[in-house]
């Protein structure tokens, strides 16, 4: 039996595609190789989420996807089983100072997850995986590029600066994963994405993940994508459905006591964002005043002292992170309950993304915007991007 799957072009090239697939309800039906089963037994998965029902089966063909999905619907497997699977079908290695598969991420932390990522799911596969990203020592890096990897996950940045060190060239990728587009976008990354895919074979397969389309991100698809099949789960800059989405208007100047109040009606894990990395500190400075736990992780802060600050948050130790919109591109913790905007974002997409961090994993989850006078414009922008007006939360 299948299953006619129309996928919108949301890329705005060509004629978008129509998929034929069949009703797949279990890992066993993707055409996945037993090494790879065994793996995602290993780590409880049994039903594919439906970016992986729509995405694995044409990309295990050697299609080229474009994904339109949200944070915590399963991205990352989605390219990396299909990767891993055919990659694993050739008995070729790489050659020294190669990739075979090339995966482009915004931030280290996001870098970082896809990468485990990869080493879990293929920990049956004999396939080799490194990780380049900025903020730490390169010889180390290049060093492990030198010997060749058959999965190199990298920054754009760092990237760039191997390739300009000589320390790794591209002519060997037979894949390439663009994964959160649009957060690229937003980073500047745009230019140093299509200068690395120059590097690569013209006769590759490009998977490109994103959670929202802007027109920019469109034309990029268009310029990298051949004859790709369309997937996506949903809306672009629809908000996660499981969340419930509230804004207060408070002054400037009455935040930090709103911020403290709400914590203190909510005893879950919750999720901070400010706009700016003084602005995140500033609020951690606060919050210890007070007497409530947290953290702060921006860009300006070492890998370890990220790295630490993630690990608490995860392990409960610490039940408030700050973040910025940047440092958050890889913050993965299934059991956040609440996010609240201290600041609202000036970037409409922003608070899609942000607000995703929560209600992940099949959980319901709480977002909460604190909206200064200055900043009603930004709300206006989000509710017309999102389709919807954020109810009003009165102040106790």
């Amino acid at each position: 039996m299948t299953h006619t799957h129309f996928v919108p072009n949301h890329a705005g090239g060509a004629c978008a595609d129509t998929y034929e697939r069949p009703l797949m309800t279990n890992f066993t039906d993707l055409g996945l190789n037993a090494a790879l089963l065994k793996a995602v037994a290993t780590e409880g998965y049994s039903v594919p989420t439906p970016i992986q029902v729509q995405a694995i089966p044409p990309a295990l063909t050697g299609r080229d996807v474009q994904g339109i999905a949200q944070t915590g619907t399963g991205k990352t497997a989605a390219f990396a089983l299909p990767i891993l699977q055919r990659l694993g079908a050739s008995k070729s290695r790489p050659a020294p100072k190669t990739c075979r598969a090339l995966v482009l991420a915004p931030t280290r932390e996001l870098a970082g997850q896809i990468a485990e990522s990869f080493r879990v799911y293929g920990r049956h596969t004999g396939l080799t995986v490194a990780l380049v990203f900025g903020g730490v020592p390169k010889p180390r890096q290049s060093r492990q590029l030198a010997a060749g990897v058959d999965i190199l996950v990298a920054t754009p940045g760092r990237l760039l600066d191997h390739l300009n060190d000589r320390a790794v060239r591209l002519d060997c990728v037979e894949t390439l994963v663009l994964d959160e587009a649009d957060h690229m976008l937003d980073l500047g990354f745009i230019i140093p994405i299509r200068r690395i895919a120059a590097l690569t074979p013209a006769k590759r397969q490009t998977l490109l993940f994103t959670a929202t389309m802007p027109p920019e991100i469109a034309k990029l698809a268009d310029g990298l994508l051949r004859d790709p099949v369309h997937v996506a789960v949903a809306v672009a800059a629809t908000t996660a459905e499981r969340v419930t989405q509230h804004v207060m208007f408070v002054d400037t100047s009455a935040k930090r006591g709103a911020l403290r109040d709400l914590l203190a009606k909510s005893k879950g894990r919750t999720l901070v964002f400010t706009r700016t990395k003084h602005g995140a500190d500033r609020v951690v400075k606060y919050l210890d005043e007070y007497g409530v736990p947290s953290a702060a992780i921006h860009g300006n802060k070492s890998q370890g002292q990220r790295e630490r600050a993630l690990a608490d948050f995860r392990s409960g130790s610490t039940r408030v992170l700050v973040a910025t919109d940047i440092a958050a591109r890889g913050i993965d913790v299934d059991d956040v309950t609440h996010v609240i905007n201290f600041d609202l974002p000036n970037v409409p997409e922003s608070y899609v993304h942000r607000i995703g961090r929560t209600a992940r994993a099949g959980a319901s989850g709480v977002a909460i915007s604190l909206c200064g006078p200055d900043e009603r414009p930004f709300l206006r922008g989000i509710e017309k991007l999102i389709r919807a007006k954020v109810p009003v939360l009165l102040a106790a």
